[in-house]
Parts: C-alpha cells; structure tokens; sequence
C-alpha cells in the first residue's frame, strides 16, 4: 500500500508530504488549498497524461514520488521487476513534468516508459474521482465486476468456458482454412499426382544422365573407335594375314631385344636387370593386345543401340529441366512431392475429422455458456440488490441498481439449448450492464449515463465495499461525498470505512462527518506571503484534529460551539 507520497511545485503545492497509514486516510483543507492537488498528483504517478499547465507558476518542473509497500511476490513487484527496477525494499515511483510539457518516469531507481507506471497502477491504486471513474465508464469493465463479485462459481465456469471456446475457435479456423482452400489442394494433388507417374513411368536411376552422355558419345564414334583400336593391336600384335619375317610389331621388336640380351646376363646384373624389364614389357604387350582385342569385340554395335540411348537421354533430359538440375535432385523433389500428395490426399479425412469435432464442441459450448449465463444472472440479482441497499446509506435512498444480463443474437453465431443463436466472445455470451434509476419511477439506464458525478464516486463505492475482495490494496475517493451532508454524511463516513478494513483508502473530503472516521487526517494548508501563495500537508491529531474538524463544520476553528460538535463526533465514530 502506499505509505508516503511527496508532491513538488504541483499546482498550488510548494512541497508536500503526505505519510499515509492503514485503513482510512482523509484529506482535507479549505477551498482553493490544492486538495485536488493530491489526487492530481497521485494520477500522474499513476500515468496519467502530462500537463504542463499543472506546473507551479515561476517552477522548472513538478515532481511526484511515492513509496509503495508491496510484498515481493505482488504481480506490481514481479512487473517492475521485469523491467529492471529495484525492489528490494518495496517500489518507489516517480514522475516529473516539465513546464515545457516533457514528462520523464521511474520505477525502482530505473528510468520507464510512462505506460509502465499506469500498468503497474492498474495492480496498486484504484482511482474514483468524479471524471474518473473508469470502471463504471468502460461497458466491459461492468462484466468483471460482476465476475470479481460472483466469485468461484463464476470463475470455474468461465475457465470451463474459455477452454471450450478456444478449442472451438482453433477447429473452426482450421476447418474454415481447410474448406476455402478446397479447390487448390485438388488442383495441386491433380498436378503432384501427373508428375510423379512421369518419373515413375522414366524411372530415372542415380546418376543416370552421365552414364548415358558417356554411352552416346561412344556409340556415336563406333567405326573411328574400332578402326583406331584394330591398328594400335596390329601394331602390337600383328595380325593372321602378316607374312613378313622381318620383326615388325611391338610384341616381335621386344622379342629380338630380349634375345640380343640372353647371352649377357650372366655377365652383369645391371642387363639382368633390363632382361628383366624387357620381360615385363612382353608381359604388358601381350595384355594389352588382348584388351584391345576384347574393346574391339565390345564396340560392335547393336542395330538402332544409339536410338534407345539418345531416346533415354531426353526422357530424362525432360525430367530434369521440370523437376530438378539432375538425376538425384528428380529423385528428391519427387520423394518431396510424394509426401505431400499424401498429406494432401488425407485432407479430406481432416475435414470430417475437423467437422466432427466441431459438432461435438457446439453444444458443449452451449450447455458450458447456458450455465456461465446462469450463474452471473444469480449473482447480478444479490450484487443489485445488495448495492442498492448500500445507496440508501449513502444517501440516495430512492436510488436502484440493477445489474443485467443480457446476450445479443446473431445468425452466425452460438446456438443455446433454448434455441437462440447469439453471439459469442471469449468471455461468454453475456454482455453485463450495470444500471441506475437515481430516483423513483425514473428509468433505469446505464449508471455512467445516469448519474451525476457525485452520484458516480458513491455507486463507485458501493460496488466497492460490496465486493471488497482485497485485489486492490488501495483505494482513492475524490469527492465522494459531494452533495451530501448531515446524517447521510456520516453513512458515507461509515461505509469507507467498512471498505478500510479490507484495503487502504484515501479520500479527499469537505465534510467534517466524513473526516471523522479517519485513520488518520491529513490537513492541506496554504500559506501567503502576499506575493506567492504555497500548499503544504499536515497530519493533525488531538486538539489540532478537533481544530480542522470545527472549522469543516462551522467554518472556524475556534468556535467553542463547533469544537463542542467536533469532539461529539469524534466520539460519536469511535475516533
């Protein structure tokens, strides 16, 4: 909760600093003191929007801070955490306007976006003033009251709820996909389901393409390859029809070369050596002939060979300028293009899948929001009929809340168990509003429409003290009790104080009746040196408590009559 707020060259105020307590603390001072001045400046700590016509007229610059005790777990902790503040010893947070108009935050000693401080708020501080009241100005916020004040019942119904519409919501989208995009995926599997019967039909083998360039160029040259391999074999070998006994060949010169040889051997190991070698050379010759023998033999031709291998080459050919660069890239699109015609093929059984499931989820949905409507049209009955009863207190006796369920139908939208079609949200299928007849007979309308400002900040605090739930650990009124007076003040008095004893609760006031139920008071005082006029804040007790009270009620602070009065209320609220 917050526990001091100091409030710098703001308006009026000089430089202040309020020191709050637990429970109820009130604020209160003559008119023109800057009262206001604190809620101001509690907004702007709050993220509010920066003005610069706030700054103190001849200042550079209005500053506010604010020492807030929160427990480390506290998700206002855990967020300011995140973006790199310290809080270790609770959560201080600043904001500074410039007379020029440039606001700068910080949280936990740690410059901030100005939107952190208002996402932070939002889990610290409630604000009700009489522009400001947020909660009973947004139609969706009238929704989460009711839910905050119905509790469990409603919170185990909206989980079961939310689950199935979520559930629903990702079938019908999927199966919505799945259904426009019908005619593509049949075309598409059409088009998957032509290519791969043309590789099939092909059936190109792994590098296929150079096997085949190879085997071409061969068959193409046939006749010059077998007349270069017949004369390179005569060369080497002779041939049957050769009748000269001169030695002619290779296989005949390496013969005579090794017979010049055999006689000397013996005589030196070096000509053994190249005996030797002339030997492997016959050996070699010999083999050599035979191979050119066997290509020669192989080179034959078989008639129309080289149709067949041109007509492969531009199956394949064919394949490779549509499917890939080469043989293995074919292979690998059409593996590719395989699994997705079979993931395409199964769409359809998707489809039903998907259709059946929706089925199944509708009524679930259904009976799940038909129960969700239920339970908050029960608990909007209790929270009209228990607010209203708290307006008399705060008088507005003729006052009426109602709190109304409602659902809105739609021909594209859920069908419930009593055979209407309405539309359907995350939350429900409900739309809550929360009305007010602020006088006998008069019609009920929407409460931000129907009641005034004053009249605003009590339903505001009505709703509040009913469904005090601790969330919020604190709570600020401005002017809550506008247009009120005498004993009805002191209801007002009583019931901020019944919501203090679930949370802190700051309220500015200018009834004496209310003030006597603080905790602790806090007096905004102005001083005038002729020239400058400045604010500042004190908490007054005992005799200086009395002293603000009287002048609150009598408009003097020493009138005898009035002290009697304010001591008699004092004890009148226990203070």
């Amino acid at each position: 909760m917050l526990r001091e707020i100091r409030i710098r060259e703001l308006g009026v105020i000089d430089d202040a600093v309020l020191e709050l307590s637990d429970g109820l603390n009130v604020v209160t001072g003559e008119t023109g003191a800057g009262k206001t001045m604190v809620v101001s400046g509690l907004g702007l700590l709050l993220g509010e929007r920066a003005d610069a016509g706030r700054v103190r007229a001849g200042a550079d610059q209005a500053l506010v801070e604010g020492v807030i005790e929160v427990t480390a777990d506290h998700p206002a902790a855990i967020r300011a955490a995140e973006a790199g503040a310290d809080v270790t010893d609770g959560l201080i947070m600043a904001r500074s306007v410039s007379a020029t108009g440039r606001s700068r935050a910080y949280i936990g000693g740690r410059s901030a976006p100005v939107g952190l401080l208002s996402e932070i708020g939002q889990d610290l501080v409630a604000v009700h003033g009489q522009a400001d009241q947020w909660r009973l100005q947004r139609p969706e916020q009238h929704r989460l009251v009711l839910d905050g004040y119905a509790g469990e019942p409603v919170a185990v119904a909206v989980k079961e709820y939310a689950e199935l519409y979520d559930a629903l919501q990702s079938a019908r989208a999927e199966l919505d996909s799945l259904t426009v995009a019908h005619r593509e995926r049949v075309q598409r599997l059409d088009s998957l389901t032509v290519a791969l019967e043309e590789i099939e039909r092909v059936d190109p083998q792994p590098g296929e393409e150079s096997a085949l360039a190879t085997e071409a160029e061969r068959l193409s040259h046939a006749d010059s390859l077998r007349a270069g391999a017949q004369d390179a074999q005569v060369a080497l070998m002779g041939n049957e029809d050769q009748v000269d006994d001169a030695a002619s060949t290779v296989v005949d010169l390496v013969s005579h070369a090794r017979a010049a040889l055999a006689s000397l051997t013996e005589h030196d190991p070096a000509v053994a050596a190249l005996d030797g070698r002339l030997r492997e050379l016959a050996v070699l010759t010999a083999d050599l002939g035979g191979d050119l023998a066997s290509y020669i033999a192989d080179v034959d031709v078989e008639p129309g060979r080289l149709d067949e291998v041109n007509a492969r080459r531009a199956a394949v050919t064919t394949l490779m300028r549509k499917y890939g660069d080469s043989v293995d890239e074919v292979l690998a699109w059409g593996q590719s293009a395989a699994a997705e015609a079979a993931d395409l093929a199964g769409t359809d059984d998707r489809i039903e899948a998907l259709q059946a499931q929706v089925g199944d989820l509708e009524p679930r949905l259904a009976a799940s929001a038909h129960t969700l409507s239920q339970a908050r049209q029960e608990a909007a009955t209790t929270l009209g009929e228990r607010v209203s009863d708290e307006l008399t207190h705060l008088a507005m006796g003729s006052a009426h809340v109602e709190v109304v369920v409602r659902q809105h139908e739609a021909e594209d939208g859920l069908r419930l168990p009593d055979g209407r079609t309405v539309r359907l949200a995350g939350h429900g299928v409900d739309e809550v509003e929360i009305l007010l007849a602020a006088n006998k007979g008069a019609t009920p309308r929407t409460v931000a429409k129907a009641a005034s400002g004053g009249e605003l900040s009590r339903v505001m605090l009505a709703l509040e003290v009913v469904t005090a739930s601790g969330d919020l650990p604190t709570f600020v009124f401005d002017e809550v009790d506008a247009g009120v007076g005498g004993a009805a003040a002191l209801d007002v008095g009583a019931r901020l104080k019944a919501l203090s004893e679930h949370a802190q609760v700051i309220v500015v006031t200018h009834l004496a009746q209310v003030a006597a139920y603080a905790d602790r008071h806090l007096v905004v005082h102005k001083e005038d040196d002729g020239q400058i006029t400045s604010s500042g804040v004190t908490a007054v007790k005992g005799a200086a408590r009395e002293a603000e009270l009287a002048r609150m009620l009598g408009g003097v602070s020493d009138s005898k009559a009035a002290l009697r009065h304010a001591r008699e209320l004092l004890k009148s609220t226990g203070s």
